[in-house]
C-alpha cells in the first residue's frame, strides 16, 4: 500500500475533540499510552452508540492521528513540536495558528492550498474526489476514502486559514502565519532546481554573513547533487535569486587589480525565515511545479501563452497545454519531465497511464516547432523500450512533417504501438470546443486501425 503524503487524522477532529484537552492528556498520561488512550475513550467516545470494541478503536484512531501531526509519539509522550502546542493551550488564537503553521510548512498543506487555488482560479469546483484525483496529478497522495485532506481542512479552518468547506483561503490570514506574502511563495515555486539547491545551501550553512559564491555552489552540489554551469552561475541562479529578493550580491577584485573574485552572498532578511527550506521541499515534491503558472490559467489563456515570442514561455504553455488535454480524456498523470536512467539520458515532456479495461502508458512529447521530423518521432519511439509505453502522443504548434508521418506509419504497422499526431490545425480547432479532442482521437484511432488491419 503507497504511503500517504498528507497526514492520517480519522478522529483527531475539531469536530471530535478538543485539542487543549487531549493536550493535558498526553502531558498527564505521557508514556502510558494505554491511559492516554482511556482518556480519550472516556472523555469522548464512550457515549457513542456502538460496542465498546468500535468505541476504543475510534480513541486508538486519535492517537494515531495526533502521532501523524507529530504532537504525539508511540507511547503518547508529546514532541517537541506537542510540547510547543502545550504551552500555548490556554491561548486559543496562538494554539490553532501554531498547528495551522505546522500543517502549512511540515505536512504538506502548503501543496493542497496551492492545489486549491489552482484548480479555483480555473473554475473547477472541489470536493473531496477531485482535490485527490488534483493531489495525485502532482504527486501528493492519500488514500481513497480517506479523511485526511477533510481533517486537515477542519483545523486549517480553526486558525481562519481556510473559510468554507469549498476551501476558499482567507489570503490575509495565510500570509500572517507563514510570514510570507503570495508572490514570494509563488517566487518559491518559480525557481529551477539549482536556484532551490542553491539557496538551501545558504540556509544550511546558517551563516548570515558573506559568502563567496563558488563555496556556496560546491555545497550544493556536494548536499544535493546538483551539477552548476561554473559560467552561467551568475546568469542561471545568483541574478534571479537577487531579483526575487533573497540575497544580495557584492563583488570585489583581486588585489593585484587583474580577474575578478567569486560574488560574496548574501542571505536577505526573507531567506532568513525559516519556513523557507520547508516550503521548498513541499514544493520539490510536487512534480508540475515548473508549470504552475500555467496550471492556474483556463486553457484559453495557455493557448494565448502559446503565440509568445519568449521560447521558454512558449515551451512551458505547450506542456501545460497538453497537460490538459490529458486531463480532458481522464488519463491519470504519472510525472513532467522524465529524464535520466529511465530513459537512458533523452527527455520526455509527459508520462500518463490508463487503467480503464486495459493498462496502457501514453508517452506525451510537446513540439513548439515549425515541423515535426522523423527524427523526432523516432527518438520517442526509441524511448517506448525504456518506458513501457504503449501510445505516444506528440503535441506541436507546427505540422506535421510527410517523412515523419510514414515513419510512424511504418512503425505502427510492424509493432503493437499507437503514434498520435495533435498539429497546429487540431490545436485551433480544440481552441473552439475543448470536446473536440475526442473527435481528433477518433481519426487518429481510426488511422491506426487501418494501418493495423490484418491481412487474413
Amino acid at each position: 500500500m503507497e504511503k500517504s503524503d498528507l497526514p492520517f487524522g480519522s478522529e483527531f477532529s475539531p469536530s471530535q475533540i478538543e485539542l487543549p484537552l487531549v493536550l493535558e492528556f498526553a502531558k498527564t498520561h505521557g508514556g502510558d499510552w494505554k491511559a492516554f488512550e482511556n482518556a480519550v475513550h472516556e472523555t469522548y467516545f464512550s457515549g457513542n452508540d456502538t460496542s465498546e470494541y468500535n468505541q476504543r478503536k475510534l480513541a486508538n484512531n486519535c492517537k494515531l492521528g495526533m502521532i501523524a501531526y507529530g504532537i504525539i509519539d508511540r507511547d503518547a509522550n508529546l514532541t517537541e513540536f506537542g510540547e510547543k502546542l502545550y504551552e500555548c493551550r490556554a491561548d486559543e488564537s496562538e494554539l490553532y495558528t501554531t498547528l495551522a503553521r505546522h500543517i502549512l510548512v511540515n505536512l504538506h498543506g502548503l501543496n493542497v492550498i496551492n492545489v486549491v487555488r489552482d484548480a479555483k482560479a480555473r473554475g473547477e469546483k472541489i470536493d473531496l474526489l477531485s482535490l485527490r484525483s488534483l493531489l495525485e496529478e502532482r504527486g501528493i497522495h492519500f488514500p481513497r476514502g480517506g479523511k485526511h485532506a477533510s481533517i486537515m481542512r477542519l483545523w486549517l479552518e480553526k486558525a481562519g486559514v481556510v473559510i468554507s468547506k469549498d476551501w476558499d483561503v482567507n489570503e490575509t490570514r495565510l500570509e500572517e502565519i507563514l510570514g510570507l506574502a503570495t508572490p514570494e511563495v509563488d517566487a518559491l515555486v518559480a525557481l529551477t532546481p539549482e536556484q532551490r539547491a542553491y539557496i538551501k545551501a545558504i540556509v544550511n550553512t546558517g551563516n548570515l554573513s558573506p559568502l563567496p559564491s563558488n563555496e556556496i555552489e560546491r555545497l550544493a552540489t556536494a548536499t544535493y547533487g546538483i551539477r552548476f554551469n561554473e559560467k552561467n552561475l551568475p546568469k542561471q541562479v545568483l541574478y534571479p535569486l537577487q531579483e526575487a529578493g533573497f540575497i544580495t550580491l557584492e563583488r570585489g577584485t583581486h588585489e593585484s587589480g587583474r580577474g575578478a573574485k567569486p560574488f560574496m552572498v548574501t542571505p536577505t532578511e526573507k531567506l532568513q525565515n525559516e519556513v523557507i527550506t520547508p516550503i521548498i521541499e513541499q514544493i520539490e515534491q510536487d512534480v508540475s511545479a515548473h508549470l504552475r503558472p500555467f496550471l492556474r490559467k483556463p486553457m484559453q489563456e495557455i493557448l494565448e501563452e502559446i503565440e509568445s515570442t519568449d521560447k521558454y514561455v512558449k515551451g512551458l504553455a505547450l506542456e501545460a497545454l497538453a497537460f490538459h488535454l490529458m486531463r480532458l480524456i481522464d488519463l491519470t498523470y504519472v510525472m513532467t519531465r522524465l529524464r535520466g536512467q529511465a530513459t537512458g539520458g533523452a527527455e520526455v515532456d509527459l508520462l500518463f497511464e490508463s487503467d480503464r479495461l486495459l493498462f496502457s502508458r501514453w508517452q506525451i512529447q510537446c513540439k513548439n516547432t515549425n515541423s515535426v521530423s522523423l527524427e523526432d518521432v523516432a527518438k520517442e519511439v526509441g524511448l517506448t523500450f525504456q518506458l513501457k509505453s504503449n501510445v505516444i502522443v506528440v503535441v506541436t504548434t507546427g505540422s506535421i512533417g510527410n517523412e515523419a508521418k510514414r515513419y510512424a506509419n511504418s512503425v505502427m504497422h510492424s509493432t503493437n504501438l499507437d503514434i498520435i499526431f495533435i498539429d497546429r490545425t487540431d490545436l485551433n480547432q480544440i481552441i473552439q470546443n475543448p470536446v473536440s479532442i475526442i473527435d481528433v482521437l477518433h481519426r487518429e484511432a481510426k488511422r491506426a486501425m487501418e494501418i493495423k488491419k490484418l491481412e487474413i
